[in-house]
């Protein structure tokens, strides 16, 4: 079988790319270094002729979300404002240079007030309701900026991001807790624990940081231990946040097993269960869902 079209998941740091069938089948994947971040506009087509070459024979039409459609990327894909569908009726168009190829690129989401944005993460919310017809909850996708998603219809209601990702990177690499932190490792115990402290007490996060370090200082307390202890607080301390988004409602966890199981534990702590689903999967099902709206 032949390529009819690209799908294109092209993030700030990497891009994956999917050949797909004229039956939809999935034919082939390639991955690529060069993301948004180190691109200018007219550099991206390039690297889909780079890396994608031998598919654009027969495929002539691509679908991109991610941080291709910033301000930044390839075109600007301006944000559609909550409430909105999660499957955009148009798409932008990016300017190629090669006959017969089109690119489209699928726009992010902004809310207003309070104000926040998400590119990317819409994408696989509409895969998640693609493989979950007449789903409605919220949807939280863990990573560097965590996005808790209120669902309902089809639609965007409103969503609310917590950098607790980029915060533990940057207290565990960068700042003096860096010195009492593993690398690796994990204690339930002393997440749980940790969680607990923040979720009911949430500003103490500052101090109880900290104390991190003191215990390392003046207990030789276990770096394992501290570095589950360090994700607790900043765990907790998000579920105080979001809690009017994970109380009573019904919750999916989009996203890798490592970002994914310490929000798995938090909120099953509170008795709160979580349906499951692969960021990658649902990130090409969403590119999927966005490729037939053109075919209506």
């Amino acid at each position: 079988m032949t390529p009819k079209w690209i799908a294109a998941d092209w993030g700030t740091s990497n891009a994956r790319f999917w050949a797909i069938g004229g039956d939809g089948s999935l034919l082939g994947e390639r991955t690529s270094d060069k993301g948004m971040g180190t691109l200018d506009a007219t550099e991206f087509e390039g690297v889909l002729a780079e890396v994608c070459g031998d598919w654009l024979d027969t495929a002539n039409t691509v679908v991109a979300c991610g941080m291709v459609g910033s301000r930044q990327g390839w075109v600007e894909a301006p944000y559609q404002t909550t409430p909105c569908a999660v499957c955009p009726a148009k798409m932008v168009t990016a300017p190629v240079k090669r006959a017969g190829l089109t690119v489209h690129v699928i726009p992010g989401i902004r809310q207003m007030e309070p104000a926040d944005v998400m590119r990317g993460e819409e994408t696989q919310i509409a895969g998640f309701l693609a493989e979950n017809p007449g789903w409605d909850g919220v949807i939280c996708m863990p990573g560097t900026h965590t996005k808790w998603v209120h669902v309902s219809a089809d639609e965007v209601i409103s969503f609310q991001t917590c950098m607790s990702g980029e915060l533990f990177a940057l207290l565990t690499q960068h700042s003096v807790l860096r010195h009492s932190i593993a690398d690796t490792g994990w204690d339930d115990a002393a997440f749980h624990d940790a969680m607990s402290q923040t979720l009911s007490r949430p500003e103490g996060l500052a101090g109880r940081l900290f104390s991190i370090r003191a215990a390392q200082l003046v207990n030789d307390t276990d770096t394992v231990t501290l570095r589950a202890r360090v994700s607790g607080l900043l765990i907790g301390a998000e579920l105080a946040a979001t809690k009017p988004y994970w109380l009573g409602r019904d919750i999916a966890l989009v996203g890798a097993d490592a970002v994914s199981m310490p929000y798995v534990a938090g909120l099953k702590a509170q008795g709160v269960t979580v349906v499951r689903a692969d960021a990658k999967d649902m990130t090409l099902a969403g590119i999927k869902a966005a490729h037939a709206l053109l075919e209506t």
